[in-house]
């Protein structure tokens, strides 16, 4: 039965693992208060025959051989090799805890998947789960002494119900040498690809998931099995127990007691109860205790997996899913907090103060600034007016630089640009136009009510400013005009670039 104590350790306070230590089933001192009584015995008959069996000249000998041995048992690397095999074991035992073929994500998708109020559908659905109970049964058998005891011959198997008479033919008939754990598993395959031709199951999407979840019940069968199969090396496991006995056999020696008065490095005192000596013997012995314990957990042992109890408890709960309540729902009603803008489920007095507590809001939640450091900072080009420094941008990514002409076609494309992306309305543009003045009926020459210019006819060139504009001068809707240097342009046009605005483009194509 696995020591469990998680309830005791539930708070952690001062001495809060002391409770733990006055207990036997599982513990340390159960497992190891033989090799202590063994190493103490020893240790005292060779102190008792030091101080009253050996003349002075064999003490002497003996002596020095306390002092090779205290001198060099230090070099056998102890700590390295058992804290790294033990770490390998550990993890090991975890993954096969992991690996144990439990039945309820099974169980769940027969239930949902295979489908029949009636005998028929109801047998399907437990035969289903009988094969994959079946399967884990025949594994753990393989694997588990507590369970192979249960169970030690195929018919305890038949007579337990997880196999009737005629499969156990089909089983025995079956010509193989090996572990034919996995064979209630092709059963199953073949059983839910019947009810699949019956209707049954409604989908081979359905049949499709319910083989996958097969497959993963199947493949953890094949981990225990393997597991079971490939140990730990054997010669990882001899070194570390060579390292641990030879240690401490040296110590029996090298850590004893000398006589104060023939001046010995660091035997000033005589004890009788070498205290660390002991400490240090049970840290290390009790290390190698531990996994000689976890590498197997499959045997007897305090803490080892239960087994048995895994095996009744997938076979009860299994069967209740797939039969009991199969197609079994409460009646559907409102919730409590049906009607509620913000549902909370209510606290007892012991946990009241928790409502208090504010929820987490993430980690730079409380992090305060000053003011100043709050403002954002324009990024230089922001100050000038939208259109002015879109044109400025736009001139930068043109082929010839910021002295393009104006009266070539970049220059009307980006006149054009301007003209599309600044704020004035068209009845402001027209305004401030020159043309603008002309009597009804006469077709102004300068091209300005129309926004696609005529390419055949060049623009007037702008003329620097000679000093700085009065406000007055420059209209509002309008910005300053910019100075440009006029440059011939080529005789063939190519394609428009690929980064132009697709206006342009099409302006381009109506003008070839």
């Amino acid at each position: 039965m696995t020591v469990t104590y998680t309830a005791r350790v539930a708070n952690a306070r001062f001495g809060g693992f002391s409770k733990l230590l006055l207990l036997w089933r599982g513990s340390i001192y159960k497992l190891l208060w033989r090799e202590l009584l063994c190493f103490l015995g020893l240790y005292m008959a060779l102190s008792a025959a030091y101080r009253f069996v050996l003349t002075e000249e064999q003490k002497r000998y003996f002596e020095k051989l306390v002092l090779y041995c205290d001198q060099y048992a230090s070099l056998i690397p102890v700590s390295f090799v058992l804290g790294f095999y033990v770490t390998l074991v550990v993890h090991r035992w975890w993954n096969q805890y992991l690996s144990m073929p439990l039945t309820d994500a099974l169980m769940c998708v027969v239930v949902g998947t295979v489908h029949g109020r009636d005998e028929r559908g109801r047998l399907y659905r437990r035969t289903l789960m009988r094969y994959a109970g079946l399967s884990g049964v025949l594994i753990l058998r393989s694997v588990s002494t507590a369970v192979f005891k249960r169970f030690p011959t195929i018919d305890h198997v038949v007579e337990a119900g997880f196999m009737t008479r005629e499969e156990r033919k089909k089983f025995e008939n079956l010509n193989s040498s090996y572990n034919k754990y996995w064979v209630p598993c092709v059963w199953f395959c073949n059983l839910a690809a019947q009810a699949r031709r019956e209707g049954r199951i409604r989908d081979n999407g359905a049949l499709k998931l319910l083989l996958e979840e097969l497959n993963v019940f199947r493949s953890k069968c094949g981990m225990l099995f393997h597991y079971d199969w490939i140990s730990v090396p054997l010669v990882y496991t001899q070194v570390v127990t060579i390292a641990v006995y030879s240690y401490f056999l040296a110590c029996l020696i090298g850590r004893q007691f000398l006589d104060p008065a023939q001046g010995y490095k660091d035997h000033d005192l005589d004890l009788y109860v070498p205290i660390f000596t002991l400490l240090q013997f049970f840290f290390y012995a009790g290390w190698l205790k531990v996994a000689e314990q976890l590498i197997n957990p499959f045997g007897e042992d305090d803490d080892d997996f239960e087994t048995n109890f895994l095996i009744d408890r997938c076979f009860q709960v299994s069967m209740l899913a797939v039969d009991e309540m199969y197609d079994d729902l409460a009646m559907l009603e409102k919730d409590l907090y049906w009607d509620a803008a913000e549902a909370r489920a209510p606290y007892t007095a012991a946990t009241a103060f928790l409502m208090q507590q504010p929820s987490f809001q993430g980690s730079t939640f409380d992090i305060t600034l000053a003011k100043e450091d709050m403002q954002f900072q324009r990024q230089d080009g922001l100050d000038a007016p939208p259109n002015e420094a879109h044109g400025d941008f736009l001139q930068r990514l043109l082929p010839g630089g910021a002295g393009m002409a104006t009266s070539g076609l970049l220059g009307r494309r980006v006149s054009l640009l301007r003209r599309k992306n600044s704020y004035v309305s068209e009845e402001s543009m027209a305004a401030n136009c020159a043309c603008a003045g002309a009597p009804d009926g006469v077709v102004p020459e300068c091209g300005c009510e129309d926004p696609l210019l005529d390419l055949g006819q060049p623009e007037p060139e702008s003329e620097p400013p000679t000093g700085p504009e009065s406000p007055a001068s420059v209209p509002a809707s309008r910005p300053p005009a910019e100075p440009f240097t006029v440059v011939p342009m080529p005789g063939t046009r190519g394609p428009a670039p690929p980064w132009l605005p697709s206006p342009i483009g099409e302006e381009e194509e109506s003008l070839a």
